[in-house]
């Protein structure tokens, strides 16, 4: 992906040279491996594993430290601001294009390790998320480490799907997509909220293979094998592939993401058709 030297984006909520009260965790006697492959775990198993890490974490601390950032954080955080900017960039143009209405960008908050939100504490151990309480979407960038080492997901557009994906929920938040599916898993039977789970974050993998579509276009950003290492990162997040490397039989009435087979397609749909309306996940007669 060329990304050096292009315009970065503004909305960019840089949390990462605090630490302590809503700050970082100190990795105290876990060594940064470990606590890597032990959030990773978490993450994709639904399961916040930050107590587990308490210990060895100093996680009671409410002192309040800065720290310069590290040469390879400071370039991942200008990695993750011109992704952030391209994703604003085609989304204004879709919206435009495609609904006739504008778009209203989010701010990317960049934490390490720990930090606050209004959808609750967020750590590494939950993984990147959006939280459309505050229309913000929260990212360590500590987790392109994991989606490398940990995952078999490397490359630098492996790590711009993840920013994409991100920004996808809160397209889908813009558009009332997200409201109204949350409130529908709020009335639902277990299997079915995670029926629906699996609808957003498919319909979230369509929106990111749409904007690297468009991406390609407007910038021409893409370089060859770029989309491959976002189909490859989508195939190693897929929950039947997460299960399976945890020592686990994929167990399908309890995914929430999509299998590794579907999270590829719905982004090989986005990216081949570029049309939001084939990202209809909730009207589709197969996921």
């Amino acid at each position: 992906m060329k990304w050096r030297g292009r315009r970065g984006s503004r909305n960019i909520e840089d949390r990462r040279g605090r630490s302590g009260g809503g700050g970082g965790i100190r990795l105290g006697g876990v060594g940064g491996v470990g606590v890597l492959a032990v959030l990773a775990i978490g993450y994709f198993l639904g399961i916040d594993v930050t107590p587990l890490l308490e210990d060895g974490l100093g996680g009671g601390t409410q002192t309040t430290q800065t720290r310069e950032l590290t040469a390879q954080e400071q370039a991942a955080g200008e990695f993750v601001a011109v992704t952030l900017a391209d994703t604003e960039e085609v989304w204004t143009e879709i919206f435009d294009r495609q609904l006739g209405r504008s778009y209203d960008a989010p701010v990317l908050v960049l934490f390490s390790q720990r930090t606050t939100s209004p959808c609750g504490g967020a750590s590494g151990a939950t993984g990147p998320f959006y939280c459309p309480a505050d229309k913000k979407a929260y990212l360590d960038t500590a987790f392109f480490a994991t989606m490398r080492d940990r995952l078999g997901a490397d490359g630098d557009f492996a790590a711009a799907y993840v920013v994409a994906h991100e920004i996808a929920h809160h397209v889908q938040n813009e558009l009332g997509i997200l409201p109204e599916a949350n409130r529908a898993r709020a009335g639902a039977s277990e299997a079915q909220s995670n029926r629906i789970s699996v609808m957003i974050e498919l319909q979230a993998d369509c929106f990111s293979g749409l904007w690297a579509q468009r991406a390609e276009a407007r910038f021409g950003s893409l370089e060859p094998g770029d989309v491959d290492e976002a189909l490859n990162a989508a195939r190693q997040i897929g929950d039947d592939v997460l299960q399976r490397n945890a020592g686990r039989v994929p167990q399908p009435h309890t995914f929430t993401h999509g299998t590794a087979e579907q999270r590829q397609r719905w982004f090989a749909r986005g990216y081949e058709s570029g049309e939001l309306a084939q990202c209809d996940t909730f009207s589709a007669r197969q996921l």
